[in-house]
């Protein structure tokens, strides 16, 4: 194994995510709502985005989170005070700490949700979704989830991520649902907006908005580098030839994580280990 005085040091994120985060206003279009539900998975909370063309009166609400009339009242609220009403809802994926809420937020919203599995009026990659003036363009991000989807708000040069991209620290790539390789491709992809100049920020599902989006997704694409090149070490070290390899690349690579995140940590490495073709 490489000593560590000798290894390569860890890719670093931007230090403008590493500020504290409450939501608000974020780009001319853009306004975060965020969601009383912090804790270790969800960051400071989930991020509720309202989207409002300029003079427009009709908005668009990306995940309203999960369930808690508070917050959704909040949103409505907040659509009410610059003299807007809800007309559509997306989703960014089903997981319900973005989602649960949906059919409630339709109740009180009067609004229609559309998402990747809800029926005829799914969403698709490459699809235009335009209201009040408003443009947004799906992405298809698959990889965090199977249905996970990002949003190019091309009048703002942003990316709404959803949980594929964070504000702050990295993603779960949860197995079964979450697939690697699906991951990896959809960075490629946001990579090359960002590389073109066509999203210069990045408006996540968790964390603070990112100024700088190519420089975190370089910082996410060297970590997942990083990461699985970890996991070939700690199998070659001997955690393949246990009789758990999960527990065995856990205890080896994850073991400065907290304790309260080793379920997820333990989903990440199923879908590492399948990636790299190891049974377990």
């Amino acid at each position: 194994m490489t000593p560590p005085s000798a290894q390569p040091p860890a890719a670093q994120p931007p230090p403008s995510v590493r500020e504290p985060w409450a939501g608000g206003a974020v780009t001319e279009r853009a306004h975060c709502v965020l969601a009383p539900n912090p804790g270790p998975m969800t960051l400071d909370g989930t991020n509720t985005w309202v989207l409002l063309e300029p003079g427009s009166t009709d908005a668009v609400v990306v995940d309203p989170g999960p369930h808690g009339d508070a917050h959704l009242r909040a949103v409505l609220d907040h659509v009410s005070a610059r003299g807007a009403r809800v007309a559509l809802t997306v989703l960014t994926h089903h997981h319900h700490d973005h989602a649960e809420a949906a059919p409630r937020f339709a109740e009180l919203s009067g609004a229609p949700t559309r998402a990747v599995g809800d029926g005829h009026d799914d969403l698709g990659d490459g699809d235009v979704v335009r209201v009040g003036g408003l443009e947004l363009r799906v992405v298809a991000t698959p990889g965090h989830t199977a249905d996970s989807l990002s949003f190019a708000l091309p009048a703002d040069h942003a990316l709404l991520t959803g949980d594929t991209v964070l504000g702050r620290g990295t993603t779960v790539v949860a197995h079964p649902d979450g697939e690697l390789g699906a991951y990896l491709d959809s960075l490629e992809r946001i990579a090359a907006l960002t590389g073109g100049g066509d999203v210069t920020r990045i408006l996540p599902g968790h964390g603070p908005s990112v100024p700088d989006a190519s420089a975190m997704v370089a910082f996410y694409r060297n970590h997942r580098a990083e990461r699985l090149e970890q996991v070939r070490q700690a199998l070659a070290d001997g955690a393949a030839g246990e009789p758990d390899p999960v527990e065995g690349v856990l205890t080896r690579v994850y073991a400065e994580v907290p304790r309260e995140v080793w379920p997820a940590a333990r989903l990440s490495i199923r879908a590492q280990l399948d990636h790299l073709g190891v049974p377990w």
